[in-house]
């Protein structure tokens, strides 16, 4: 299981094991404390989470939002937990 959390400093997407406490961000470097970090998504695999983070990054850059909305949240979940369900 893996976090998709966001790096406090530069913004950028990352992921971690869910029983991991720190995380260097890839981008700027900083030491992200997993449990202050906001928890966007809860997933499955390492691979799940790569894409995800691709897809939030690309998400955004492309709707030129600074960050996703409670209802951007939501939907990601419920897309997500729907995608694994049809996965099986």
């Amino acid at each position: 299981m893996y976090l998709v959390i966001r790096c406090p400093g530069c913004k950028t997407f990352t992921y971690v094991d869910r029983y991991q406490r720190w995380r260097l961000c890839p981008m700027c470097g900083e030491a992200i404390n997993v449990g202050r970090a906001p928890i966007y998504l809860d997933v499955d695999d390492f691979l799940d989470a790569e894409r995800v983070v691709e897809q939030l990054e690309s998400y955004l850059h492309r709707t030129r939002k600074q960050d996703l909305t409670e209802q951007d949240l939501q939907r990601l979940r419920a897309r997500y937990a729907e995608w694994v369900k049809n996965r099986v």
